[in-house]
């Protein structure tokens, strides 16, 4: 009768991949929090970031796919930062579930040991932690790359912010455009530009009709049927040209627009550490290697979580009110973490030795959270049995 032995319970050999039952499932348990939050948390965040942009595209005429396009590029800063939180709140939330539901105790009395429910733990921390640096150092730049190239073609794209029918728009200094109405075709009838850039000469074009061309060197506005009036010596002298067709050189209006220098946060790795410019000034090359560095530490933090989620469940009384705060401790605890993180970025842009903290605050963190695990924080009284 005794020898019954629990399914799935054992401890597997040194060198096997093979995970107990048991340990999928709470695997599984924690990873649907995790991606249920990660998602929360992103439409969030993701809708506070669309306000600059929805703004940019309503202003310069562009489609909502644009919009939506601009915003998928967004998604992977987002994430660098909210999968790690995620997982922490994740974590936490289905190891308290299954401790008030009394599973935990079941599992141990069936032989799973602390360290087997530790290991789906930390198998999930693996897979955000891998998720964390795809995002970091290819998904984001990458974004971010694309991201504002294409903010600058939308700034750059002048007929669409000039051209909105039946309204004088002033979006350029010293340029005044009025277009009586334009069809779906793109013809235009009625066509008013007013050129005040140089004071001394305005010049307005006045055309019955015209079209819009997008040709291989820009945006062009093609005037038929009208007139060009300049005036000079303080407008005590004005010309009139007529003509059949005349072209404007839209892109003339934007201006400079290209950026020669990629922001930090478009760089890969590689362009971090070691940027391809030869005479960036010494202050900048301390930025690039702060955010190298920040970014290959930021998934650390998952396994600092993992740790703080674990000696908060795993250690202590069972009670409710001891329960809960452990739980706000290691709320705590793990914002304390990660505002220090992100409190280090500005030091360690101006003193590169600061980088090595980068490193040291999740290892610390993570270091605390074993340190309770042995039994060294809470009082003495594990809920499942040491293996």
């Amino acid at each position: 009768m005794n020898s019954t032995r629990p399914i799935e319970s054992g401890r597997p050999e040194i060198g096997q991949m093979k995970l107990p039952h048991l340990s999928w499932y709470v695997l599984g348990q924690i990873l649907g929090p995790v991606a249920l939050l990660t998602l929360l948390m992103t439409c969030v965040i993701w809708l506070t970031q669309s306000l600059r942009l929805l703004d940019l595209v309503i202003n310069r005429g562009q489609s909502a796919p644009t919009f939506l396009y601009l915003m998928a590029l967004v998604i992977p800063a987002l994430l660098v930062i909210i999968l790690p939180i995620a997982f922490f709140f994740g974590t936490l939330f289905t190891l308290s579930r299954l401790n008030g539901d009394s599973e935990l105790v079941v599992m141990a009395s069936a032989g799973f040991s602390q360290r087997q429910l530790a290991a789906p733990v930390f198998l999930g921390a693996l897979l955000v932690m891998v998720l964390t640096w795809i995002c970091a150092l290819w998904l984001m730049p990458a974004g971010q790359r694309a991201l504002n190239a294409k903010v600058v073609d939308i700034r750059a794209d002048v007929a669409g912010a000039l051209l909105n029918e039946g309204e004088f728009n002033t979006n350029i200094p010293g340029l005044t455009v009025f277009i009586r109405a334009m069809d779906a075709g793109g013809q235009i009838r009625g066509i008013l530009v007013h050129d005040s850039r140089d004071r001394k000469r305005p010049v307005t074009y006045l055309a019955q009709r015209g079209v819009l061309a997008q040709t291989p060197q820009g945006a062009r506005l093609i005037m038929f049927d009208g007139t060009i009036e300049q005036s000079a010596a303080g407008g005590a002298q004005l010309s009139v040209l007529t003509f059949k067709n005349d072209v404007i050189d839209l892109d003339q209006f934007s201006g400079k627009n290209r950026i020669t220098l990629r922001r930090t946060d478009e760089r890969y790795l590689g362009e971090l550490l070691n940027p391809p410019e030869q005479d960036l000034p010494e202050k900048t090359r301390n930025a690039f290697f702060a955010e190298a560095n920040n970014r290959l530490s930021q998934p650390l933090y998952c396994l600092a979580f993992a740790m703080i989620a674990l000696a908060a469940i795993l250690r202590g009384r069972r009670q409710r009110g001891a329960l809960a705060m452990r739980i706000t401790m290691a709320s705590l605890a793990a914002a304390a973490l990660r505002i220090a993180g992100y409190g280090l970025a500005g030091p360690a842009a101006s003193h590169p030795m600061l980088c090595v903290l980068f490193y040291i605050i999740p290892l610390w963190g993570a270091a605390g959270a074993l340190a309770v695990l042995m039994g060294y924080g809470f009082t003495r009284a594990p809920m499942m049995a040491t293996a």
